[in-house]
């Protein structure tokens, strides 16, 4: 009898051992722990250069950021910015009947982009065949993680190498506990079922910042409640001033050394009790967000398990993101450092590429750009000019009013300003300080600048575009050497 061409005859003592199979595909070059955007993109990174690799997500895919922060919140910041010009339609000879506006259906728009943006992440990863593990990830040993699935159900992988950005949450104050419902955090604050008539945002950082200038423009009365001596209170002093005279001007509330000591939530509102320097305040609202910072999500990793150190709630590491366990990595808001969604990203990318055996460099703490994206927005970077001068550096500093700007005066958004310091004795670019339209797409330039040690007669030669809002960068660098041409 002929041979069949199309099988073979397998020896009858070879069997097929399914528990090395599955072994195998249960193992990997990197597992990384959570999906935000230090973790998606390390994975991406990773399988970019030829390593197996999954991620662990017990939500969905994107983490915080692109479900929960910087992605929908944008969302909601466009609805709140198209609601301005439509309330000052006037302003540009246009006619418009009464505005109104779906509360429900702008919270529905920005959770459609959230979901959206998500499904482009699980595009991403089929591409470059990322595997995903639904579930809560733990670490059990230096190079074993235990997935726990929804239905309870645990499964062990497996790798070579592990990396956590697992991010993190809403920090939770005693004296203004979270409940979900009348004091609230940043996720609730996206989804709240009823628009609230009164909202106390407690907190003026770039959160509630953002979520103050939605709620107001969509209607509600917003009192801000800082406990340092101005909101925003990392940018440039000059940044931090403006902004509160304009804010008040529209008609928030403003309370800066000022402390929320409790909150009474038993009647149909809330009422806090805030502290200041003239004496106790009462102040009323329907919901009061709490806006005051993060925790790190450093609970249930397995951290104390395997000895991996932790200082003030976060995770030690070096410059390569290496913890004291060599294997294992953290990055993102997990570690000392700016809790950012471009950091985490950036800190995911080095740290795959070193893991890899790549030459990088560690990333440059001092040129990471801030952005806050309510209106006008606000967008810094490298020193202030108190900083500059605290660190022995004499400055020279250049100041550009955006009311000088034929772009921002035809745009209808003439507040604001550009301030840049530079070192006087070389030339360094030191840092810049925005506030205005689109500044947050702006700052940009001055990172590359500073990445290139850029100085300031380059950025004056350097030929901007006109009519733009770009080159009021340029000008404002030609005001710190006194060669201004528009001012």
């Amino acid at each position: 009898m002929s041979e069949n061409p199309f099988f073979i005859t397998l020896p009858v003592e070879t069997e097929i051992n399914y528990d090395k199979i599955n072994a195998m595909a249960n193992t990997y070059d990197l597992i990384v722990i959570g999906s935000g955007p230090g973790g998606y993109v390390a994975a991406i990174r990773a399988a970019q250069l030829g390593m197996k690799t999954a991620v662990v997500e017990r939500e969905k895919l994107g983490g915080i950021c692109l479900n929960w922060g910087c992605i929908p919140t944008k969302a909601l910041l466009k609805s709140a910015e198209v609601m301005d010009y439509l309330n000052h339609a006037q302003d540009y000879g246009l006619k418009t009947g009464k505005v109104g506006h779906d509360f429900s259906a702008v919270i529905a728009r920005s959770r459609g982009v959230a979901d959206g943006m998500s499904k482009g992440i699980q595009f991403l990863f089929r591409k470059n065949k990322i595997d995903t593990l639904e579930g809560t990830g733990k670490l059990t040993t230096g190079k074993q993680v235990e997935v726990t699935a929804a239905d309870g159900s645990k499964t062990t992988y497996s790798a070579k190498h592990i990396i956590l950005a697992t991010g993190a949450r809403a920090r939770n104050l005693p004296s203004m506990p979270i409940d979900g419902e009348k004091i609230i955090g940043y996720r609730e604050a996206m989804t709240l079922p009823k628009q609230p008539k009164k909202l106390i945002v407690v907190g003026s950082g770039a959160i509630g910042m953002e979520f103050a200038y939605f709620y107001h423009n969509m209607g509600t009365e917003v009192t801000i409640i800082e406990f340092m001596d101005n909101i925003l209170p990392r940018e440039d002093t000059e940044v931090s001033t403006q902004m509160a005279r304009l804010y008040k001007k529209k008609g928030f509330k403003i309370m800066t050394n000022s402390e929320v000591t409790s909150v009474d939530t038993s009647g149909k509102g809330v009422v806090a009790t805030v502290k200041t320097k003239k004496g106790e305040e009462k102040v009323e609202g329907d919901v009061l967000l709490s806006a005051v910072g993060i925790t790190a999500n450093i609970e249930g990793v397995g951290l104390d398990d395997l000895g991996i150190r932790t200082d003030r709630g976060l995770v030690v590491v070096d410059e390569f993101y290496r913890t004291n366990t060599s294997n294992i990595y953290a990055i993102g808001d997990m570690i000392p450092g700016p809790a950012l969604a471009h950091v985490a990203s950036h800190e995911g990318i080095i740290c795959v590429e070193k893991i890899a055996g790549m030459d990088v460099e560690p990333l440059d703490y001092g040129n990471i750009p801030s952005c806050t994206y309510c209106q006008p927005e606000v967008a810094s970077v490298g020193y202030t000019e108190e900083s500059a001068k605290e660190a022995g550096y004499e400055v020279k500093v250049g100041k550009f009013p955006l009311s000088a700007s034929g772009t921002a005066s035809a745009a209808g958004h003439p507040e604001g300003f550009i301030k840049v310091i530079f070192d006087a004795k070389y030339g360094e670019f030191l840092g810049a300080h925005m506030m205005g339209a689109n500044v947050t797409d702006m700052i940009a330039e001055v990172v590359v600048a500073r990445k290139l040690e850029t100085t300031g007669h380059e950025i004056i030669k350097a030929v901007h575009p006109h009519p733009t809002m770009s080159e009021a960068v340029m000008e404002a660098a030609a005001a710190a050497y006194d060669e201004v041409i528009h001012l």
